[in-house]
């Protein structure tokens, strides 16, 4: 069952190290995250499950102890999901921004299992994977990684588009209130069109959550450089 969860960014700009000089412009979200993950470590959870955007389509599952780098953004800077043996895949960058969170608040309440989930992954799939998620132990935790639009200035990934705005406004009030069912009916084709990576881990979330009861909080809400940044716990 799930008995918490916390939802936070994945940029790589979030490890200072890949951020170098535009490292402060996300204080606040790295703050927020920290206090989200202390959510997660409240709840005494028995399985914590990451769950991020992915390339590949489908979903694929990346055990404890799997590793990630951020080498392609230019900084020699390694992580680990957990303790354990490596597994034979590099982490997704969404989970390898999960894995250096859980480094940096010094995560060792439970073990650890990710989930990375192609952009295309339909909504009915997405809240069935949760629901499985949610069965996999008697306390379960999920750190979902993922933005929301990148589409909210001219010098935005996506250019701008002015159902951005609206688009964000309306996930972090479903995030923030945990509403599930507004969740589960995000509009794929707009999510993809605007670009927001987290359309498909937040709805394993809603899945997972069904019969849960949980109460959302919104800790953070902001877009710097165009792209939507939305921090939030359940528990």
């Amino acid at each position: 069952m799930l008995v918490a969860a916390a939802v936070c960014p994945s940029p790589p700009l979030l490890v200072p190290e890949v951020a170098a000089g535009a490292a402060p412009e996300l204080d606040g979200a790295r703050a927020a995250c920290t206090d989200a993950l202390g959510v997660l470590a409240a709840a005494r959870p028995d399985l914590l499950v990451v769950v991020g955007p992915a390339e590949q389509s489908g979903r694929g599952v990346f055990p404890q102890g799997s590793r990630g780098s951020f080498r392609g953004f230019g900084v020699d800077v390694g992580v680990r999901l957990g303790d354990g043996a490596a597994g034979e895949r590099e982490l997704p960058t969404s989970l390898a921004v999960g894995a250096w969170l859980l480094e940096r608040t010094g995560w060792a309440d439970a073990p650890i299992e990710g989930l990375g989930v192609g952009e295309p992954l339909a909504a009915e799939r997405c809240v069935e994977a949760g629901r499985e998620i949610a069965g996999r132990a008697a306390r379960v935790a999920l750190l979902v990684m993922g933005d929301a639009s990148a589409c909210r200035t001219l010098k935005a990934p996506g250019y701008l588009d002015e159902r951005a705005a609206p688009f964000d406004a309306e996930v972090a009030r479903a995030l923030g209130t945990a509403d599930i069912t507004a969740i589960k009916n995000l509009d794929t084709a707009l999510a993809h069109d605007l670009k927001a990576a987290g359309r498909a881990p937040w709805q394993i979330l809603a899945g997972a959550a069904e019969h849960a009861d949980l109460t959302g909080t919104l800790l953070h809400d902001d877009a710097p450089y165009g792209v939507c940044y939305l921090v939030a716990t359940w528990s």
